[in-house]
């Protein structure tokens, strides 16, 4: 039972207030169990459209929950998309003050910078290649609005994929000149290592997690842009972050990035 576009617009409405209050609400699913997918798209596009309106502007794409470790971690066991903005962005070494966020998880992936667009359905990991002009290391902070990150498919889709921030490390790379599949990566956190995985946990390559978003997207209309940041999904399981806390990723034939919270 699908919920109607008045309802949509409310969640999409208390979302937001949550992010810029630092607040957490209820899961949308417990309270309205009728939310499709769908319906959470267009939870997420009123969330976005109110962040776009105080002057944000989009940047890119993310794919979420593309690893095993993070699908188990959740029992969330689909990918799902959502919007990067300007306000999310970080440079390599800058940190982030946590009282910004609201219980934040870090994880390692792979960013792609794109060089031509890419507009699904028909978009194959080659056209991925084709389209990227670097890819390189990064953290992304995910945080939830949803208390307790209880969340189920609907809920993380609603609240934008579930998007805090995001850290770009300080290389870029070819694409061409790496296995993106084959690829392997180092978790640190505060000096020891916590994960290690490789790009093959994004569905298989990260390639193949971007082209799925081109697709999922393009039957929606939605071209992932030439200048756009493309977060391809974690390559391990997240972390939870607080003051203090320091982050490094090395991905091996990428480089390496780290952040720390203040």
């Amino acid at each position: 039972m699908s919920i109607d576009n008045t309802l949509a617009s409310q969640l999409g409405d208390e979302l937001y207030q949550a992010l810029t209050a630092r607040s957490m609400v209820d899961p949308l699913t417990t309270r309205h169990p009728g939310i499709t997918i769908d319906d959470a798209y267009r939870i997420q596009q009123r969330m976005v459209d109110r962040r776009l309106q105080a002057g944000e502007k989009i940047i890119g794409k993310k794919i979420g929950v593309t690893s095993r470790a993070v699908m188990n971690m959740l029992g969330v066991y689909q990918p799902d998309f959502g919007y990067m903005l300007d306000g999310m962005i970080y440079n390599e070494g800058q940190s982030i003050d946590i009282g910004t966020l609201i219980q934040p998880k870090a994880e390692g992936e792979i960013a792609f910078i794109l060089k031509k667009d890419l507009a699904g359905p028909g978009i194959t990991a080659a056209d991925v290649l084709a389209a990227t002009e670097c890819v390189m290391p990064c953290f992304e902070i995910v945080d939830s609005r949803i208390r307790d990150w209880k969340i189920k498919i609907q809920d993380t889709v609603a609240d934008n994929a579930s998007c805090g921030v995001f850290v770009l490390g300080d290389q870029a790379v070819d694409p061409r000149r790496v296995d993106l599949a084959l690829c392997g990566m180092v978790l640190e956190k505060n000096g020891d290592v916590v994960a290690t995985g490789a790009g093959a946990a994004a569905l298989g390559s990260p390639l193949n997690a971007v082209a799925w978003l081109a697709n999922t997207m393009g039957r929606l209309d939605i071209a992932l842009h030439a200048g756009e940041v493309i977060l391809s999904g974690a390559l391990a399981a997240m972390f939870p972050a607080k003051a203090g806390d320091n982050f490094r990723v090395s991905i091996g034939g990428l480089g390496n990035c780290s952040v720390r919270f203040a």
